[in-house]
């Protein structure tokens, strides 16, 4: 069973069609909506603000998600697959955003819907991502904008995919 833990008088709120594996640690004023996963060894710490996560919402195996003290809460919104050992951190991710594995998004962000941050990829603070566009590198900069159309469905692809996956686990 997850690890879900009180903390501040703040207990997070969980659908129950939510798959949350084993060793997944959810923490504090955390709001998740239907339909999300958490994976093994991922982290959503909501001790020092709270933590807003959306419907269709896949947060792979050793994620973190976390927040600032008293300046940057973190705002996720519907249909966002969060990759393997990416890190969001006090940030807003708009929907249908793709973050790939083991990526670094900090404090005060925006990442626009319709958007891919490539793995590996840095985005340094305060630094907003343009709707439709793919960002990569270190520090994380638009290499390529793409219509709508060529890569929406397949970040709905994958968030699909990863409510399929979880249903394995919840048989």
């Amino acid at each position: 069973m997850a690890l879900i833990k009180s903390v501040r008088g703040n207990t997070p709120v969980i659908p129950e069609d939510c798959y949350l594996a084993e060793n997944a640690t959810v923490i504090g004023e955390v709001s998740m909506g239907a339909g999300c996963s958490v994976w093994f060894n991922a982290v959503i710490r909501a001790d020092v603000n709270a933590i807003q996560i959306g419907n269709k919402v896949n947060i792979q195996d050793g994620a973190v998600i976390h927040c600032t003290y008293q300046k940057h809460p973190t705002i996720i919104g519907d249909s966002v697959s969060i990759g393997h050992n990416a890190i969001v951190h006090g940030c807003t991710i708009e929907s249908k955003v793709l973050i790939g594995m083991g990526a670094i998004i900090m404090d005060g962000c925006v990442v626009k819907s319709h958007s891919i941050i490539a793995a590996g990829s840095v985005l340094t603070q305060n630094t907003i991502v343009e709707s439709g566009c793919i960002y990569a590198g270190v520090p994380a900069k638009k290499v390529k904008e793409i219509a709508e159309s060529a890569f929406s469905g397949e970040i709905e692809r994958i968030s699909e995919n990863y409510k399929l996956y979880a249903s394995w686990f919840q048989e």
